[in-house]
């Protein structure tokens, strides 16, 4: 009886901690269904009367927000794809294949990953400038096509790879890279499944550098455009809730869809690195 207790008891108290995280985001969705200035009194209602979609009309048809979602969307994508090839690569390589200074150069990448991003900018910001990437979608996608928290994270979990499987493929005369393809990539999956929600998330969700990069409004990523939309309708609430909605909407269906192969990746990288 005391353990059934205490088990109700966690039980409980972990539905109330999943209820407080999500009430904010189901208050979220119900003031973009509000009609403007709602949300506004004092104390603001917790579901619409009258519900509406006029805040979503406003933004897709006055706001041009179907642009800049499939602006976020494409860019996303190549982010994730192209994150995916050079992390894989470069992950296997410094995990497998043994190469002049491979270990001082892991070190040395390691050791930059306590270097702040925003240091970074400035120097990468003339880099794409050297390269003519302002103001293009290259600009945005060439310094995410590898992490260094991306090729760590690949490298932990190929370590676990046995030397020998690749050893008796390269005696049977494969390449490597068909070892790579054939062998490496399928065990590889949870992990590159993992990275590719981190990548994505991240390249979603980004804001600062494509505003640095982006300087055509008609180029804008979502983010960016709300931050925009927010300048000119900052007391607007509901609209603004809307554009937060169409936002969180894609990351959520993303993890709900990959979860299994997201916490597989998480919970093996742990126990194998």
């Amino acid at each position: 009886m005391r353990q059934r207790a205490a088990r109700l008891l966690l039980h409980a108290a972990l539905v109330a901690l999943a209820a407080a995280a999500l009430l904010p985001l189901l208050w979220m969705v119900a003031v973009s269904f509000m009609p403007a200035g709602t949300a506004s009194v004092s104390p603001p209602p917790l579901l619409p009367h009258h519900p509406t979609t006029a805040n979503y009309r406003l933004l897709f048809a006055s706001q041009g927000m179907g642009r800049y979602f499939a602006n976020s969307l494409c860019l996303a994508l190549l982010c994730t794809a192209c994150s995916l090839l050079c992390n894989s690569l470069a992950g296997f390589a410094f995990a497998k294949l043994r190469f002049a200074g491979s270990e001082a150069l892991l070190r040395v990448l390691l050791a930059a990953l306590v270097i702040p991003s925003q240091v970074a900018m400035m120097p990468l910001f003339l880099m794409m400038k050297w390269l003519g990437f302002v103001n293009t979608y290259a600009g945005v996608v060439l310094p995410a096509a590898a992490s260094i928290f991306g090729v760590f994270l690949v490298r932990q979990y190929a370590l676990s790879i046995p030397d020998e499987l690749l050893e008796a493929a390269r005696i049977d005369g494969a390449g490597e890279g068909r070892i790579f393809l054939r062998i490496v990539l399928p065990v590889l999956r949870p992990i590159l499944v993992t990275l590719a929600i981190f990548t994505f998330l991240a390249s979603w969700n980004d804001f600062l550098w494509p505003l640095i990069v982006l300087t055509d409004q008609s180029m804008y990523t979502l983010p960016v455009a709300l931050a925009t939309v927010s300048r000119e309708h900052g007391q607007d609430n509901e609209l603004m809730m809307a554009g937060a909605v169409l936002t969180v909407l894609p990351i959520l269906a993303l993890f709900l869809a990959l979860q299994r192969y997201y916490l597989r990746g998480i919970l093996m990288g742990s126990v194998k690195g």
